[in-house]
């Protein structure tokens, strides 16, 4: 035990495998992935470039996929979903217009700066809502591999239901 500037005691000895001076975290700690060494071999669907940053292959990474879709203007995905994984998608830039459920019968749109939340199993569609500019996003998923199950068989419903997000915060326009 010892103690510091502050009077904190601290047990050194708590985790052994964690010699600071042994240079263990060099390469199997913090790691940086540039934006232009992504890596595009990953499942896709038409209409969108996924590009992983994290996952089991590049970093080790054993609970979470990381990366960045591109959808180019006016462009839409075909159908998919992502089996047992739940994803968390960021606009970072232009408008995105997603359609889920059986037939595609619902509808919300996200713009820069927000977040989209997609369950396990649901189908969905990506939509670049804008005519001009690409949709980029970043997506998280919640384990090391890209499940993509792309659907051909899904018979969208023409006009789809829009679903506001309402909760004490945010009141129905």
């Amino acid at each position: 035990m010892s103690h510091d500037s502050h009077g904190h005691t601290h047990d050194h000895d708590a985790h052994p495998d964690h010699d600071h001076g042994s240079g263990r975290w060099k390469h199997d700690g913090v790691r940086v992935i540039k934006g232009d060494k992504l890596d595009a071999n990953t499942a896709q669907t038409p209409g969108m470039l996924r590009q992983a940053a994290i996952n089991q292959a590049r970093v080790g990474a054993q609970k979470i996929w990381a990366g960045t879709v591109r959808i180019e203007p006016n462009a839409k995905t075909g159908v998919h979903h992502h089996g047992e994984l739940e994803s968390v998608i960021y606009v970072v830039s232009g408008r995105a217009r997603m359609r889920w459920g059986d037939r595609l019968e619902y509808v919300a749109e996200a713009e820069a700066g927000d977040f989209i939340f997609v369950p396990p199993f649901v189908p969905h569609q990506e939509i670049n809502a804008d005519p001009t500019e690409p949709l980029q996003c970043v997506l998280v998923r919640s384990d090391n591999e890209a499940v993509v199950v792309n659907i051909d068989t899904v018979d969208p419903v023409e006009k789809p239901e829009a679903v506001y997000w309402v909760d004490p915060i945010h009141k129905h326009p």
